[in-house]
């Protein structure tokens, strides 16, 4: 019989939080990890979006690791082909390849409790023991198909903007359907336009969107941060404070975005002449709602003859056509589908059960609970990177893969040093799900639109109702009451949340 082999952490993704995770551990001069890819390369969401025009929505300075500053980047806003290369440059400049298995897709995580560690099982067969596991799978990896009457008797090509072909993707010339208006298809509409003989843009909810002041940064700019010592850290410092003044209209004065809506409103003015495609386009909730979307191309695809824009809900495909429920038939011969992700996908595709065989799947029926979005109570040293209420609206998501890493990273020693796991307390998962209601209230996240920030409970699992900072604060240091050794057995964690919660106000304590 092969024996299992044996890690002290066992890390899942190679996306920024794996190889973060990674980076960091090899920096305190702990080898004793290894990384889990079911792909055959590294980095994630930006492997697999390759569609046309697909690019970060966040200055490129602050959408990198704060350690590893890159002063190669040649837009403010980086294409997905540029961050992708930069992962896997982190990857072989920190050594942290040789510690990938690639192909090892995570089926099954197991804890035991006779041996006080987890057993890890991939889709192949191939198995692992570890003492800790950190999950760093994202939450947009897993593509969300469109339940659409006769999708799969479409005789030409259907593709989605997360599958991407590596090679051509045969769509020039051709008229196209594209189903979804969110943030890929504001990337993808504008690649698109110039080439197809026909767009065909299916529409169920209209975007805010804002200029994109996309500038190429120059070669001079390029050997200046190269040359001058803290230049570049200077320049992302100034632009994590622009975009971190942003949350005060999100979590805490949602009438203010008033201001940005005349904003977004003056751009689709600019952009498209026609009265009534601007109508078609002009969103009725509030900014801020929905993610926001930036673009300085998408609105102006619409003002070409040979770009519609469609808000008539589909009824079914046939063979050939999208057909809308007013009885209109566009005849198409390919289909792009723009639909975004399911939001817990990537934690549903991998069987999770902790103390007493409990099945996290089971635990999060009635909405993901967690603590500090990191730790869930009856999985002991089990933690999550980019997990529940830790997206963000305003800011880089990078910046809070990196607090939280560096939570875990205290987690981890403590462990390490009292040769004890130790499991988040059902009390401090209760009390955090609580207060991420009550602050949700009251934001622009709760203000009434339908979101993916929501889950289908109508509570946000999803984004931070706060400040970076406040969440740099929360996470700076370990609560030793939040966590309690592991016992032989666990009680089921309790989930339910106090329906007399209020509304809790953001005191400035909290940044």
């Amino acid at each position: 019989m092969t024996e299992v082999p044996h890690t002290r952490v066992l890390i899942v993704g190679t996306g920024f939080s794996g190889l973060g995770m990674a980076i960091r551990l090899s920096q305190k001069g702990d080898q004793d990890y290894v990384i889990l890819e079911k792909a055959d390369d590294v980095g994630g969401t930006w492997r697999d979006n390759r569609y046309p025009g697909c690019a970060c929505d966040v200055p490129s300075r602050l959408y990198s690791f704060s350690f590893a500053q890159n002063p190669s980047w040649s837009r403010e806003f980086a294409p997905a082909e540029e961050i992708w290369a930069y992962l896997r440059d982190c990857t072989e400049r920190y050594g942290i390849h040789e510690r990938i298995t690639f192909g090892a897709d995570l089926a099954e995580l197991t804890y035991d409790e006779s041996e006080l560690r987890w057993l890890a099982t991939a889709r192949d067969g191939r198995s692992w023991t570890a003492d800790a596991v950190v999950l760093g799978v994202g939450a947009l990896p897993q593509p969300q198909l469109p339940d659409i009457l006769g999708l799969d008797t479409f005789e030409g090509p259907v593709l989605h903007s997360a599958l991407w072909p590596a090679a051509d993707d045969e769509l020039t010339g051709k008229r196209v359907a594209v189903v979804g208006t969110g943030a890929s298809s504001v990337q993808l509409v504008p690649a698109l336009a110039p080439r197809a003989q026909q767009l065909h843009v299916f529409q169920r909810t209209a975007a805010w969107i804002l200029p994109k002041h996309d500038n190429e940064l120059s070669s001079r700019r390029q050997v200046a941060y190269r040359a001058v010592p803290g230049l570049q850290r200077a320049v992302r410092w100034a632009t994590y404070w622009q975009l971190e003044s942003r949350v005060l209209a999100f979590a805490r004065y949602p009438k203010a975005m008033r201001l940005v809506e005349r904003i977004s409103l003056r751009h689709l003015a600019r952009s498209v002449r026609d009265p009534q495609v601007r109508a078609r386009l002009t969103p009725d909730y509030t900014f801020g709602c929905k993610r926001v979307l930036v673009s300085s191309d998408y609105w102006s695809a619409f003002d070409r003859d040979d770009v519609e824009i469609v808000t008539d809900g589909i009824a079914r495909v046939e063979r050939n056509a999208v057909v809308t429920v007013d009885g209109t038939r566009r005849e198409v011969e390919a289909i792009v589908l723009g639909t975004g992700f399911n939001i817990t996908g990537s934690f549903e595709r991998i069987e999770i059960r902790g103390v007493g065989g409990a099945s996290l799947a089971d635990s999060w029926s009635s909405g993901m609970v967690t603590n500090l979005g990191i730790t869930v109570a009856g999985h002991p040293e089990l933690y999550f990177l980019l997990g529940p209420n830790t997206a963000l609206g305003h800011s880089s998501v990078v910046m809070m893969i990196e607090f939280a890493t560096k939570y875990v990273l205290q987690c981890l020693e403590r462990a390490r040093v009292t040769a004890a796991p130790h499991v988040a307390t059902s009390g401090a998962q209760v009390d955090f799900t609580a207060e991420m209601r009550r602050r949700s209230k009251g934001t622009v996240w709760a203000s009434g639109c339908r979101s993916w920030y929501l889950d289908r409970f109508g509570n946000n699992t999803t984004v931070w109702p706060g400040s970076t900072l406040s969440y740099w604060w929360r996470t700076r240091r370990v609560d030793p009451t939040h966590f309690e050794p592991v016992p032989a057995r666990l009680p089921v964690p309790a989930q339910s949340v106090p329906a007399s919660a209020e509304v809790e106000t953001i005191v400035p304590q909290q940044f």
